[in-house]
């Protein structure tokens, strides 16, 4: 198993350590237009290898040859959001970077499963998915994992619980429409609505919208990566193990909710061909209506940001 990571930040260079250190892979690629800066994260990764015992192969370049023959490439090239930036104001030049780097990567690994983080989430994914030419089940977008997870953790804070004891689930965009799903949320067997009032929960949603800006805010310069790298290597693990779980991720949706034509959050099985199958929950009405009012908000815009590469 293969996997090449795009980009050699603080996020490409976390997510290399995690699927490293996790030993599904062979091979990790780091690839990065920053002369060195790849081969000395791949050189140091590989020297922690007899201190946390993985045997994983991790290389860095600043070309693509190196990456032939991906199993799984995650693109998380591009510009990190800076205090008082939104998610679109990346739009034009991510827009760009990952467009060029999506080229490269198929034309090396045509029969690669991609996993796009690059902000913003929704249109980077449809615009790789339209750049690379490959089946839309083999473009997906890492959005939901990490906003459930910021969901979760911020449910086990107030209620005092272990987040294993908190089973949740987010929709829609990786941004202001976001939807959080009360109605799938769990603390042990009993429903979200019953351990909170409604406004605590409303607290906790608008938190968890706007958990990536909170990072940000706090950091100065760059932007969250600890977690994000965390909710890509599960997708990583998924598709890598065949392990046919059920993730939110950005995947194409035509049909299921009554969504058509559009890159949306949603809960997908994960498997060796990449998004298997798009699974319908039980949501409330109002969910539903916002999970379509999400798909309505970001389609025109997926549109734009393609017409811009293509």
């Amino acid at each position: 198993m293969k996997v090449t990571i795009a980009g050699a930040g603080f996020y490409g260079s976390t997510l290399a350590q995690r699927i490293a250190e996790a030993g599904y892979a062979s091979e990790v690629v780091l690839t990065d237009i920053v002369e060195g800066r790849p081969q000395g994260l791949a050189l140091d990764l590989m020297q922690s290898r007899p201190l946390a015992r993985f045997e994983t192969r991790v290389t860095g370049t600043n070309t693509y040859p190196e990456t032939a023959g991906s199993d799984i490439c995650v693109i998380t090239a591009g510009l990190p959001r800076k205090p008082g930036m939104s998610r679109m104001d990346l739009l034009e030049t991510n827009a760009r970077i990952v467009a060029d780097v999506t080229r490269k990567l198929v034309a090396e690994s045509p029969d690669t499963v991609l996993v796009v983080v690059s902000n913003p989430l929704d249109e980077m994914t449809a615009l790789a998915a339209a750049v690379s030419g490959l089946p839309r089940s083999r473009v997906m977008g890492q959005a939901g994992m990490l906003d459930t997870a910021r969901l979760r953790h911020f449910v086990a804070e107030r209620l005092g619980v272990q987040t294993s004891e908190v089973r949740a689930m987010t929709l829609g965009s990786h941004g202001d429409t976001m939807v959080p799903v009360p109605s799938q949320t769990f603390v042990g067997d009993r429903p979200l609505t019953e351990v909170l009032d409604q406004a605590s929960i409303d607290e906790i949603v608008q938190r968890t919208r706007d958990g990536g800006a909170e990072v940000v805010a706090l950091l100065k310069t760059g932007s969250a990566y600890f977690a994000p790298a965390a909710a890509a290597e599960n997708m990583v693990r998924a598709v890598a193990d065949n392990t046919h779980e059920v993730q939110p991720v950005a995947a194409w949706v035509d049909g299921p909710y009554g969504i058509e034509g559009v890159y949306l959050g949603v809960p997908a099985v994960l498997g060796r061909g990449g998004v298997e199958d798009v699974v319908e929950l039980d949501l409330a009405a109002a969910e539903v209506a916002a999970l379509r009012a999400a798909g309505d908000a970001v389609r025109a815009k997926q549109h734009e940001v393609v017409a811009l590469a293509l």
